[in-house]
């Protein structure tokens, strides 16, 4: 490899660390996906912004905010300057730090996130906020994030069986009120925090309960 090659794999492989400012709720909702994912706090962060920016339903809803125009994927959102900036929306709210890196190049996330920042009309770290909260309310992100860590840390068998109970749990709920994988993770991991140290030990401990009780254990 020559000299030119590293130098263009480095710039390919850079990341820039970005700190944005979110709502203490929303901070301890990035901890807690950590915690059950067993996963940095920065990587987590990240995944959310990447999500949020392949997401069009995220996409729709952030150009609602645009003060000029944005173009992604062959979309072109159009910008409005008598919109109302984000920076007051985030102005009194109680906020704390979180930390992510982010891949800095052409066409890489925290490059995007920087013509995002101008549609926004406000800084990176500010439009990466907006990015992160806007995205983590994305039901789907929740969903298939966490239903890709269940997948790793779970053989097939207790999978197959954890989704049969929630699809026993959906057709049996009296509220009509969809239970999700998700959900159902959130509550276990709630309930199991203080004992267990993984998801998958965590699910599995749940399931042979649940075995075990229908067993007339």
């Amino acid at each position: 490899m020559s000299v030119e090659e590293k130098k263009r794999k480095v710039r390919c492989d850079k990341k820039r660390d970005v700190k944005p400012t979110i709502p203490i709720h929303l901070k301890e909702c990035i901890y807690r996906l950590s915690y059950i994912t067993n996963t940095p706090v920065k990587d987590v962060a990240e995944s959310i912004c990447i999500s949020g920016l392949r997401s069009s339903k995220v996409m729709e809803y952030l150009s609602h905010y645009f003060r000029r125009g944005f173009s992604f994927k062959n979309i072109v959102y159009m910008g409005d300057m008598s919109r109302v900036t984000i920076r007051k929306m985030y102005a009194n709210i109680e906020k704390e730090r979180v930390s992510t890196r982010l891949k800095d190049g052409h066409g890489e996330t925290y490059d995007i996130i920087k013509r995002l920042a101008y549609a926004l009309d406000c800084t990176p770290t500010l439009a990466t906020a907006f990015l992160i909260e806007v995205s983590i309310k994305n039901t789907e992100f929740v969903n298939d994030y966490v239903k890709a860590h269940l997948e790793g840390e779970l053989d097939k068998g207790r999978l197959k069986e954890l989704k049969e109970v929630l699809k026993y749990i959906n057709r049996n709920n009296p509220y009509k009120e969809e239970v999700s994988l998700s959900h159902l993770i959130f509550y276990i991991m709630e309930e199991l925090r203080h004992g267990v140290n993984t998801i998958g030990d965590s699910v599995q401990n749940w399931l042979d309960n649940i075995g075990s009780k229908n067993n007339g254990d």
